[in-house]
C-alpha cells in the first residue's frame, strides 16, 4: 500500500486592490439594479396616469371588464381588441388598406387604427416598463453575489511536500 502525503489547506488572501474592484463592481450593480427598478415604476405610473386621464371606458360588448376603465396593459388590450371588432363590423370584415379610397367607411377604419396603435404603444411601454424592473432585480442579485464573493477569502488545498 501506498501511503499518501498529508494534505493542508492554506488561506490565501487575493490582492487587495482586486478585491476592492470586484467589490465595487458588485456595488454598482446593485446600485443600477435599483435605478432599474425606480425607472420601470416610474414608467408604469406615467403610462397608467396618461391612460387615466384619457378616461375610455370598455364598451358592453367587449370580451372582458365591460364598463370598467382603461388603467392598465390589459384593460388597454382589450379595449384595442373591441376596436378592432368595432371597425371590421363597420366596413364589413375589411381593413383600412382593402377599402376603396373612397369609400366613406375608410376615415373610421383609419382613426380605429390609430386608436389601437396607441393603446398597443401603452401595452409595450408596459412591457418595458416590467422588463427594467425585473433587470434591475437581476443586476441587484448578481451584485450582490459578486460582492459577497469578493469578500470570501481563497482556499487552496496543497499537498505537504516531504520534509515540511
Amino acid at each position: 500500500m501506498s501511503e499518501e502525503a498529508p494534505t493542508t489547506a492554506d488561506t490565501v488572501e487575493p490582492p487587495a486592490k482586486r478585491v476592492g474592484l470586484v467589490k465595487a463592481v458588485g456595488i454598482i450593480g446593485i446600485i443600477g439594479g435599483v435605478l432599474l427598478i425606480l425607472v420601470g415604476i416610474i414608467a408604469w405610473i406615467a403610462v397608467t396616469t396618461q391612460l387615466t386621464a384619457e378616461n375610455i371606458t370598455i364598451p358592453d360588448d367587449a370580451a372582458a371588464f365591460q364598463g370598467q376603465q382603461v388603467t392598465g396593459p390589459v384593460t388597454a388590450y382589450i379595449q384595442a381588441d373591441i376596436i378592432n371588432h368595432h371597425a371590421l363590423e363597420a366596413s364589413g370584415g375589411k381593413t383600412y388598406a382593402e377599402l376603396d379610397q373612397d369609400d366613406p367607411v375608410r376615415n373610421t377604419v383609419m382613426q380605429a387604427s390609430f386608436l389601437r396603435a396607441s393603446l398597443f404603444t401603452s401595452v409595450v411601454a408596459y412591457g418595458v416598463a416590467l422588463f427594467a424592473a425585473g433587470m434591475g432585480v437581476l443586476a441587484i442579485l448578481f451584485g450582490w453575489a459578486i460582492h459577497r464573493l469578493a469578500s470570501v477569502p481563497v482556499v487552496v488545498k496543497r499537498t505537504a511536500l516531504a520534509g515540511e
